[in-house]
């Protein structure tokens, strides 16, 4: 069954609703001056306030490990997301669930993943971040090329109206949103998570009940959102 993530969440509110409507894991964003930061105890109430079973995740860019280490420590986190440059070795010396953020432009970008031992590879476009409007979406082939070094979880553009035909095209194991299930930066909409979460959960049983009947995806001509 596919892993759906929903990021950036700033607010006990939004994380009940995303949990309610299905996610698997929620991210909360410690990097100063990013439109969806969030304190470390505000992070900690609204782990606080989540239902078992919903995973909180830290997401953090080129922050010392022991940092890193100290704020999930705090705020009860089960995973953290390295988003930056962090070298290999951060990714073991924390002792945690690590997803390794790597960015890609291009084919030559995938080479990164043979550096890391991750729990999973989150696979960005190379856009810091977004202030609201829409990323441009990563290539889904190439994604699926990734798959083969690790568990990929597809992120960077993805809205409940494309969601779909990434996780066709890419069979990632996971996938992850942000912007694209807000009302404002910072702030979800919940009809756009649920239609998100429903979307993504529906077109990953569709794989895999094919893959059950040993049916092949075909590669649609088009690889983006």
């Amino acid at each position: 069954m596919i892993k759906i993530k929903v990021c950036g969440i700033t607010s006990v509110d939004d994380a009940l609703w995303a949990a309610d409507a299905g996610a698997d894991a929620l991210g909360l964003i410690f990097v100063e001056g990013t439109p969806r930061y969030v304190t470390p105890a505000g992070a900690a109430a609204i782990v606080a306030a989540l239902p078992p079973f919903v995973w909180p995740v830290g997401v953090f860019w080129d922050h010392p490990t022991a940092h890193v280490r100290a704020v999930a420590t705090e705020c009860g986190l089960h995973a953290v997301q390295l988003h930056g440059t962090e070298p290999p070795e951060a990714v073991t010396a924390l002792g945690l669930a690590v997803l390794k953020t790597v960015k890609v432009g291009g084919r030559e970008d995938l080479a990164a993943l043979d550096r890391y031992k991750p729990a999973a590879f989150l696979l960005d476009s190379a856009a810091r971040w977004s202030e609201g409007e829409a990323r441009t979406p990563i290539s889904w082939t190439l994604a699926r090329e990734a798959a083969a070094r690790g568990r990929i979880i597809l992120s960077a553009g993805l809205t409940p109206e494309t969601v779909s035909k990434a996780i066709r095209v890419a069979r990632p194991w996971g996938v992850d949103v942000n912007s694209g299930v807000e009302a404002v930066p910072g702030r979800k909409d919940p009809a756009k998570v649920r239609r998100f979460v429903r979307a993504a959960r529906e077109a990953g049983l569709a794989l895999g009940a094919e893959d059950a009947e040993g049916h092949g995806v075909a590669e649609p001509g088009v690889d983006r959102g």
